[in-house]
């Protein structure tokens, strides 16, 4: 989100040709904070793709979504990141218009394509293990439809600023680009609305509604099986944990940006300190480490090819041979299998 007061014209885009919104030392700082969250960023979910590439056994539909989601990740990292970090460096966004509509649409594309990957992963969890539809089976074809879905669905809602229905602008201190939440135009604010509401409302609904169901099915067996601290109980717990740190994480690295952009675009007076708007913005960018690390390194089989590969061979533990991406349950036995 940029300042409240409006920002300078193009020449603001090439150089500090005024007052600039931080010190030195703070932008210096903001670079610095950035860099420790891209650099692990690009590490992590680099190393997702590599290792599914690599690795036969990694390539089943129900990692579909994760390797997406590195993929997404991946590339707000190369993009956001990566110049977030050289613009605060400098202490002005390098880049001019051009560049900065360019980048608030990669920045916007890969955001939201993650987001609904997100919202996938939920659904597909929920689908496998709470069977709401009876016994269908989670293949290649659902996997694949899935994926394209996630980017169409961002595609569709950010190529609109690139044909007059919103725009990409600078926010917070003039660093990075984003839809821009500032312009009172009604088309404008017509987009950002509809943007926010299927952008950001969805999804999280999507992942609260998903995650609810499998709780709620996963106690349930674990009631009927009658087991204090079983397998069933530990199964419960260890999807507990997973749905908590999801939507923590969603709360925390989200909300704080879609609230702000939400409150500019009802009070557009509102006075907002240039620091203040970019916080949420960094917060929804350090998403990128949080993703591979909650979603895939809590996944052992994974791990078991990632750990190796980012220690240059070295297997420091013996994993167990336990794929916790196929969830089922068991009718028979009442037993779960972790996700």
């Amino acid at each position: 989100m940029q300042p409240s007061v409006s920002l300078p014209n193009a020449s603001y885009y090439l150089g500090p040709e005024r007052e600039p919104p931080l010190s030195r030392a703070g932008f210096i700082t903001l670079s610095v904070i950035m860099a420790i969250f891209t650099g692990p960023a690009i590490v992590l979910n680099a190393t997702v793709i590599i290792v599914s590439l690599m690795h036969k056994q990694l390539r089943q539909p129900l990692n579909y979504a994760l390797v997406n989601m590195a993929v997404a990740d991946l590339g707000t990292a190369m993009t956001g990141g990566v110049l977030s970090v050289i613009n605060n460096a400098q202490g002005y966004f390098s880049l001019g218009r051009t560049g900065c509509v360019m980048e608030g649409f990669a920045v916007s594309l890969f955001g939201i394509t993650s987001l609904c990957t997100v919202a996938l992963i939920a659904v597909e969890r929920m689908f496998v293990v709470c069977k709401p539809l009876g016994p269908v089976s989670f293949d290649l074809k659902h996997a694949a439809g899935g994926v394209a879905l996630s980017w169409l669905w961002s595609l569709i809602w950010n190529l609109p600023p690139l044909f007059g229905w919103g725009r990409y602008e600078l926010e917070g201190v003039g660093t990075s680009c984003a839809p821009d939440w500032h312009n009172r135009d009604p088309k404008n604010v017509s987009y950002i609305l509809s943007y926010f509401a299927l952008c950001f409302a969805v999804p999280f609904l999507i992942i609260l509604a998903s995650y609810a169901k499998l709780l709620w099915t996963l106690h349930q067996v674990s009631r009927m099986a009658c087991i204090e601290g079983g397998a069933a109980a530990k199964a419960e717990m260890t999807v507990a944990r997973m749905v908590v740190l999801m939507v923590l994480t969603f709360l925390i690295s989200w909300m704080p940006y879609a609230s702000l952009a939400l409150l500019v675009v009802y009070n557009p007076d509102v006075e907002i300190h240039p620091l203040v708007g970019t916080v949420p913005v960094y917060l929804a960018k350090s998403s990128t480490v949080y993703n591979p690390i909650i979603y895939i390194y809590l996944n052992k089989q994974f791990r078991r090819y990632a750990v190796p590969f980012l220690l240059c061979g070295r297997q420091t533990w013996v994993e167990e041979e336990v794929s916790e991406t196929q969830t089922t349950i068991e009718p028979a036995t009442n037993k779960v299998s972790p996700s």
